[in-house]
């Protein structure tokens, strides 16, 4: 992308704003932010959660989140995910079986940056990121094949709020999206 995701602006508010007002409309006993460091834009109030070495990109972060999780479960939601919507997140949690986590499935792939885990996925994360080559993917389809989570077919509907911004066209084709100034 070229610069830090979290600072683009969206109808004037950042990134990582965005996504903390739709965290904190869950209703969460805690908001982290997952990183390799504390970003400069970190309100002071959120706790920031420094991923577990070895940096294998999200999955650090997970892992790292899951070893602190104090409830049953972590709502895990990418900073690059401006089309997702609280009710969405809410329907997700609401489908959510106690001791399971639920891993959007979209097509073949999964949303690992948009997900639920269980507490139990804690030493399946950490074996992951253990491993040479991590993957989320893996790690999420080892997640179901244990019963550890249950995918969630995401929806032709639901798609767009899976959208995600990786390269700077990601971003102008979001703000060319009707809707988004």
């Amino acid at each position: 992308m070229g610069t830090d995701k979290a600072t683009l602006s969206i109808s004037g508010e950042p990134l990582w704003s965005r996504q903390l007002t739709l965290l904190r409309a869950l209703q969460p006993l805690n908001v982290w932010i997952s990183a390799r460091s504390v970003p400069a834009w970190c309100p002071q109030e959120v706790e920031v959660v420094l991923d577990t070495p070895p940096s294998r990109g999200p999955l650090s972060g997970v892992c790292a989140c899951l070893r602190r999780l104090e409830t049953m479960h972590l709502v895990v939601l990418a900073i690059d995910m401006p089309r997702m919507t609280a009710e969405h997140l809410l329907k997700l949690l609401n489908r959510v079986q106690p001791g399971r986590g639920l891993i959007p499935m979209n097509g073949n792939y999964f949303e690992p940056t948009c997900a639920i885990y269980s507490r139990s996925a804690a030493p399946f994360a950490a074996e992951a990121l253990a491993k040479p080559g991590a993957s989320l993917q893996r790690f999420c389809r080892k997640l179901v094949a244990e019963n550890v989570a249950d995918a969630y077919p995401v929806k032709p509907e639901e798609r767009p709020f899976y959208y995600n911004l990786n390269h700077p066209e990601d971003f102008n084709a979001l703000v060319n999206w009707r809707g988004v100034t």
